[in-house]
Formats: structure tokens, sequence, C-alpha cells
């Protein structure tokens, strides 16, 4: 007689509309994982998301949540571990990159970034942390450029995701009693709505030769949730085709 195997937990992903958070969400998914996923403006892409995972036979649930929002991102916490339990990963994807030189950059911009890109990663784990099981991963969608900045005009997006590397060290000790990993993602340029453009620019100063693809960075975020994971906790694993080397 055999036993099945036990079901993935559920996972929550914040920022999972497009890019690189539809790979992750596709790819956990594809794991048999319940997977819900925030979006914050664009709900014909979170539509269409869904739609072509339940095709597949998969069980998503899209909320909107702006993730500057506290408040917000708690009413999705709670949404999704209504609809699926207690949640075994949580992703926290959403950002916003404004670019801009120091002595010209706006205050609001300033605010915002610092709302959604530290804030908002914050607030997702503090508020999923009641709901995660222990063993759980939290992974967050960090930025090669906490390592090396690369280009002017990118100073305050490169401080919001060096603060969401230390907030990543700290936060693996807190939760290590509990046996949950914490760690960070740190993708280099990747073949996304926010890169279209400046592919002439970026492709030659690769030393591989060519940008990253989303999938590829799903791919490490869903080692990360995995169970051959569990001895790594509070790293930040960059990926950039050598962009930092």
């Amino acid at each position: 007689m055999t036993t099945a195997s036990p079901s993935p937990a559920p996972a929550l992903v914040f920022g999972g509309s497009r890019g690189m958070g539809a790979a992750i969400v596709r790819r956990l998914a594809a794991e048999g994982r319940p997977v819900a996923f925030t979006y914050a403006s664009s709900p014909d892409s979170a539509a269409a998301l869904a739609a072509s995972i339940e095709e597949t036979g998969g069980t998503v649930l899209t909320l909107q949540a702006d993730s500057a929002d506290a408040e917000a991102v708690r009413a999705a916490t709670l949404a999704a571990v209504a609809r699926f339990g207690k949640l075994g990963v949580l992703v926290v994807n959403a950002g916003v990159l404004i670019p801009g030189a120091i002595d010209q950059y706006a205050f609001d911009d300033f605010d915002r970034m610092l709302a959604v890109n530290v804030r908002g990663v914050f607030a997702a784990i503090r508020h999923a942390a009641p709901h995660l099981l222990d063993g759980g991963r939290i992974v967050t969608i960090g930025s090669n450029t906490a390592e090396r900045i690369g280009a002017p005009g990118s100073s305050v997006y490169a401080m919001t995701k060096a603060a969401v590397a230390q907030l990543v060290r700290g936060a693996a000790l807190d939760f290590a009693p509990r046996g949950i990993t914490v760690n960070n993602v740190q993708p280099g340029p990747i073949e996304t709505d926010m890169t279209a453009g400046l592919m002439d620019y970026i492709t030659p100063r690769l030393p591989l030769g060519r940008i990253g693809r989303p999938e590829e960075i799903a791919d490490l975020v869903a080692w990360l949730a995995g169970p051959t994971a569990g001895y790594m906790t509070g790293a930040s694993l960059t990926i950039d085709g050598g962009w930092t080397a």
C-alpha cells in the first residue's frame, strides 16, 4: 500500500501579475501549490494569468493590493489564508523603480519608493508571519543594485534594495526558532516590461552576453521555497549574468 505525498503548502506572492512575479506564480502553481497573488494596477494581466493557470488544473486567487498600503497588505494576507489556510511560502516581489539623480529627485517619488520597496516588504512579512507554517519559507525579490549600482540615477532604488537585504538577515534570525527560512533573490537585468527599450544598452555589458529570463528567477525562488533549501537562510543570492562579478 502506497501513501500519497502531502500536497505542497499554499503560497502567497505579493506582486505577481507581470514579469518575474507572474513567472514565480506559474512556477509555484506548477508544483501543485494553491497560489494567491496580488496586483496593484493591472487587473487584466492578473485575470489572464489566473485563467491560464486554472486551464492547466492549478488553483489560484487574485487579490488587488497596493504594497504601499499596509492595511491592504494585511487584508490580502487574510483573504489568502481564508481561502487556502496556513501558508507555506511567502514571496515578496512587489516593487517600483523611479530613477533620477539625487539633486533632482522629488520627495514624493522618494517616499513612494520607500513605501513600496521597503515598508511594503516589512508589512508583507509582518502580516504573513502569524499565518506561516513552522518550517515555511520567505523569499524577497531584491536587486543586484544592492551590490553594484552600475549607472547614474539609481541611488534611491539601490538604497531600498540594500535595505531589503539587511532586513532579510535580521528576519532570518527572528524566524529561525520556527524553522522558517528567509532569503533574498537579487536579479540583474531581466527581460520584462521594465527593461523594454534598454536591451541594446544592457546586453553588451553582460558577461554572459544575454539578458536573463523571468523563468530563471522563478526557478531560483522555487528552489528556495522547496524542501532541499532548508539549511539556507539570511542569504542574498545574486543572479545577474555576471554583472556584479
